[in-house]
């Protein structure tokens, strides 16, 4: 395997930490700020929106760049996002920042997967993307739960100063290991790409991951205020919750590519959708309970990437069938729903908080993944998925 494949493992660490890591700061970042835990909230959503749009869009522009150019700018761009929003005094500068940071994480995951599987060889694209992606569930599993502890009892700005540092690492890891001329074969132009992700039947299953994400970030985004005040819990219970989401996820991206390759694919996906759906309604049902929410937040990491890795197949083989010359713009596209979804249940966890309160957070998700499996159910029956690819 390249070295530099595991450098992008270190980026997406870092890039998954800046993401994440506010779900678990929410409630300082609102004391330091002196603005409302909803209003801080909407952090994850702005990051979440710039990468929804950086992963298709910027990354189609820069199809004539070196990738070792676009990805060291890329890690750049967390470096001084995240120093700055360290030294944030204002919700709106900081909201700002973390918008034009999410951009930078769309681009770089969207050229990395892609860069991965031509450096390794078709004979170790599978590992080289899964070495990628490693970094991203690390993140949720060590990263995050670190970083909440740390940014609770000493200062959140010390954990983005700590991103910063990073990104830095990142950016001269890729300068001196990736190499200047990657192999040939970028596909299609970016006129093209840009037209493929108007395919409809991508943009279908796009559509299913990001109900997905609203499904379980309308939810997560406010699981430290749904612990703290909700269920009266202390930073122990938080940073044990954070942990086994995070832990979780890897269980459940390993558990997706089995039952993809064991199982019927749509199947497989249609039950873990009403896992996910059932395990949001014991939420609301258990939410007074610390241990109980600790619990189901890990069966929620396990859901959320179990699925994320079915869609995320089955994205990439309607790709290969419809758009064969532009797969690189379809992981594009899969990265911009799962982000888009992430923005877009924030923006709905803040909605429910304002009408209800915290308690009907997962009630809300509950909602967005019985949608996204009936759409998915319809999607399926028009153009199955054969077993094996």
């Amino acid at each position: 395997m390249p070295v530099a494949v595991y450098v992008f493992s270190l980026c997406t660490f870092a890039f998954g930490l800046s993401e994440f890591v506010v779900a678990g700061l929410v409630s300082a970042m609102a004391d330091d700020l002196h603005a409302r835990v909803e209003a801080v909230g909407t952090a994850i959503a702005a990051y979440a929106f710039g990468a929804a749009l950086g992963a298709p869009f910027l990354t189609a522009l820069a199809a004539r760049w070196q990738d070792r150019r676009t990805l060291s700018l890329a890690m750049a761009a967390l470096t001084a996002g995240s120093v700055v929003i360290s030294l944030s005094s204002t919700l709106a500068g900081l909201l700002a920042m973390r918008f034009a940071v999410g951009l930078a994480h769309g681009v770089f995951m969207a050229v990395a997967s892609d860069a991965a599987t031509r450096l390794a060889g078709p004979a170790r694209a599978g590992r080289a993307l899964s070495v990628v992606w490693l970094g991203l569930t690390l993140a949720l599993a060590v990263g995050v739960p670190l970083g909440t502890y740390l940014g609770s009892v000493w200062s959140w700005r010390a954990v983005f100063l700590a991103m910063g540092a990073l990104g830095l690492l990142g950016a001269g890891g890729l300068l001196a290991l990736m190499p200047a001329h990657p192999a040939a074969g970028h596909g299609a132009g970016a006129r093209a790409a840009l037209r493929a992700l108007a395919h409809p039947q991508l943009l279908m299953t796009a559509g299913v991951g990001a109900l997905v994400s609203v499904a379980t970030f309308s939810f997560f985004t406010f699981i430290s205020p749904f612990l703290l005040q909700g269920a009266g819990a202390d930073i122990r219970w938080l940073s044990l919750a954070m942990l086994l989401f995070g832990v979780c996820t890897i269980g459940g991206n390993l558990l997706g590519g089995w039952l993809a390759d064991a199982a019927a694919p749509d199947r497989s996906a249609q039950w873990a959708l009403a896992a996910l759906a059932l395990n949001l309604v014991a939420l609301y049902a258990l939410g007074h309970s610390p241990a109980a929410v600790a619990l189901l937040a890990g069966a929620l990491g396990l859901c959320f990437f179990a699925i994320v890795t079915l869609l995320t197949l089955r994205l990439l083989k309607l790709a290969q069938r419809y758009v064969p010359a532009s797969t690189a713009a379809a992981a594009g596209l899969n990265i911009a729903s799962f982000n888009l979804g992430t923005a877009l249940g924030g923006a709905l966890g803040s909605l429910v908080i304002a009408a209800g309160g915290l308690a009907y957070l997962p009630l809300a998700g509950a909602a967005a993944a019985l949608a996204a499996a009936a759409a998915l159910r319809g999607q399926a029956a028009r153009t199955p998925l054969r077993q094996t690819a």
